[in-house]
Order: C-alpha cells, then structure tokens, then sequence
C-alpha cells in the first residue's frame, strides 16, 4: 500500500546553528532519513510546512486536514513537533477521514546523535500500514487512539490519558 508522508517540522527536522546556539529550520532530513530507513516502496513526500509546532495555529492545521482529505493515499505519516501534535490529531479525528492516520515527531532533532527521529518515522510506518482506519500518535515504540493520549512535559515523553475516575 503507498504511504504519503506530510512534513510540518518541529524538533525531527531541526538544525542546531552552531552561531546562535538555536535549533532553526534548513533543509529538511526527511530525504537523509528515508534514504537510511531503506523503505521497499518509497513514500510519496508532500512538505506543508516547516515551524516549531508551538506556532501552530488553527490555520495550519486546517492546511494539514486538507492535505489528508486530497490525499489518494489511505496510510498517511504526518511529521509533527511534539508540543501540539495531540491538539493536531484532535482535528484530524474529529473528521473521521477514512484513512489511517499517524503522527509522529521527535523529541531530538535527527541530526543529534542519540536522536529518536529514525526510530520513530519507521515506526509510524509501520503503524500506518497495519492499524485500522483512525487517527494514531506513534512515538518511541508506543501507538495511541488519538482520544488517549498526552504530552508528558515532565518526562519528556507520551503516555495514554488516565482512566477516568471509578
């Protein structure tokens, strides 16, 4: 099945700029990284966007909802940064597109070593080829109903939203 990959940005397509100290926006890894995933079939790449998803606005997700609505693809991976990605599936959900959806990001900028940026693009790959049509959060090894999950800020990572109270 072809996949279609949305790129956003956030921290999976940063560059540390070694004169500011900052992490900015450049060329994307996404072809350095699909070059060393070794897809058998190579994805259909669309770029949207490249910004620090804490400058998200509706807007921007409108852009990436139509992007999933104009895709012939049904395995969609949507590159997201990590801070606003649940806020984002929530839009992507609430329109019960029918495709399977995955978002994914990193919590280090794949050009740092000991980045999570490989590991988790394959591993919304793969999570876009084999769950059920919906909307998904895959990150580091763990996939999420986009209804059930958070960011962790305090550790750094996502987990399933608590159970409601008995």
């Amino acid at each position: 099945m072809p996949l279609r990959l949305l790129t956003t940005g956030g921290t999976f397509d940063k560059h540390y700029d070694p004169l500011t100290g900052q992490l900015v926006f450049a060329h994307s890894h996404l072809p350095n990284c699909l070059a060393q995933a070794r897809f058998d079939s190579p994805p259909v790449v669309q770029p949207l966007m490249a910004i620090d998803s804490l400058e998200m606005t509706d807007h921007h997700r409108q852009q990436i909802l139509a992007a999933c609505r104009a895709s012939p693809e049904r395995q969609i991976v949507i590159i997201h940064g990590t801070d606003t990605l649940v806020e984002t599936a929530a839009v992507l959900g609430h329109a019960q597109l029918e495709a399977t959806i995955v978002l994914t990001g990193a919590m280090v900028p794949f050009e740092i070593e000991g980045s999570d940026a490989l590991f988790n693009l394959g591993f919304a790959a793969a999570c876009a080829s084999t769950l059920a049509p919906g909307v998904w959060v895959a990150m580091n090894a763990r996939v999420f109903d986009w209804r059930q999950v958070r960011k962790n800020r305090t550790l750094g990572c996502f987990e399933p939203l608590a159970p409601p109270a008995p």
